[in-house]
């Protein structure tokens, strides 16, 4: 299992925190995804031989939220 995080833009109250970590937890290879509204970032706990960063970055993405820059 790895980890990441990963710096939203674009969440605003609680259920787009609950959005962000549905959408991630219902992506093969995510075995969990915590989401945090004050700092924007998303904890990621996932098989990288099953889901890589641009797949969640686009889980992300899909969900309508951005990728901060940087």
């Amino acid at each position: 299992m790895h980890h990441l995080e990963i710096k939203i833009e674009g969440m605003q109250c609680d259920g787009c925190v609950a959005s962000v970590q549905r959408v991630l937890t219902s992506r093969p290879g995510v075995d969990a995804a915590q989401a945090d509204l004050d700092s924007g970032i998303v904890a990621i706990d996932f098989d990288p031989s099953r889901i890589d960063r641009p797949g969640l970055e686009a889980a992300i993405e899909d969900a309508g939220f951005d990728i901060a820059a940087g």
